[in-house]
């Protein structure tokens, strides 16, 4: 549904991007992680149609982002950060507003829809600046849904929100997301992006360093979280004994094994006799974005 080729974006001496290319099929929800400055906006903003590439291609439902900007508009919802709205409208107002320039038939119609999708109907007569961060979040998402997009970007939807909003609007992505609708999602929330995504791309420095799915960037085993009542020196050089071990971190009580092949059994059973607490069996999300960024930093 996109395919991303050899995308470049330069702004004087400074480039954005270096070469991305990556594709998200039909029906996919990727989640979208880099640093502050690593081109994630600058990447969605090209596969939006509001910023123009310096080299290379993005297509969207298989037409060319620069050459089909308004049928790639029709079939894409695009909400930045900072939501595009007046501040002065009534929230149906802008939501029928937003219709209209995307060409909707039924604009009545469409924004009744939008607003219903996103919760927005007991609050539609109010002036949209005197609302909350949470829904004027919700109206960014409803302008961006008006016109029932096949393909959804979403740039830090839930950026400044307090808890309770946040989860407001990790359940809206969640309904969002289901059926074949194909959602792109960036935020900094590692726990939004492991409850929502079936797949993660990382980019730092303007270079896209994995697109692998979660569940194949570690194979099972092969990273194992282990924590230990008593964490004594003998446990430590048990595990650096473990045939196929590579290396190994820990934070207090906590230990993080790799190795060269799945050592699960192996760490489970060297770690009974130390008080076994807990063990996983896979890396966490968090370990793997600092790990691949630190790398490509260095």
């Amino acid at each position: 549904m996109i395919e991303v080729n050899g995308l470049t974006k330069v702004y004087g001496e400074n480039m954005a991007l270096n070469g991305v290319s990556f594709s998200v099929a039909k029906g996919e929800v990727i989640g979208f992680l880099g640093p502050n400055g690593a081109g994630k906006s600058t990447t969605m903003r090209i596969i939006a149609g509001s910023l123009g590439a310096s080299a290379g291609s993005a297509k969207v439902g298989g037409f060319d982002v620069a050459e089909h900007p308004k049928k790639v508009q029709a079939i894409l919802g695009y909400a930045p950060e900072t939501p595009p709205v007046y501040g002065n409208m009534r929230v149906r107002d802008y939501i029928e507003f937003a219709a209209t320039l995307k060409g909707v038939a039924q604009v009545s119609d469409a924004a009744l829809r939008a607003m219903k999708m996103v919760g927005l109907e007991d609050v539609q007569s109010r002036i949209i600046e005197n609302l909350s961060k949470g829904y004027r979040q919700r109206v960014g998402l409803a302008q961006a849904l008006v016109h029932d997009p096949q393909v959804l970007i979403l740039d830090e939807p839930t950026s400044g929100l307090d808890p309770a909003q946040r989860v407001e609007i990790r359940h809206l992505i969640q309904t969002l997301a289901e059926g074949d609708r194909t959602v792109v999602l960036s935020t900094h929330v590692l726990g939004e992006i492991e409850a929502l995504c079936n797949r993660v791309m990382i980019i730092n420095g303007g270079v896209l360093v994995t697109t692998d799915a979660q569940t194949q960037i570690a194979a099972p085993g092969r990273v194992v979280h282990v924590e230990v009542a008593r964490p004594e020196d003998g446990f430590e050089a048990t595990l650096r004994s473990l045939d196929g071990f590579r290396d190994l971190g820990r934070k207090g009580d906590a230990y993080v094994v790799r190795g060269e092949r799945d050592l699960r059994e192996d760490v489970a059973r060297a770690a009974l006799s130390y008080g076994l607490l807990e063990l996983s069996g896979r890396e966490r999300l968090e370990d793997i974005y600092l790990r691949l960024t630190a790398r490509s930093s260095s």
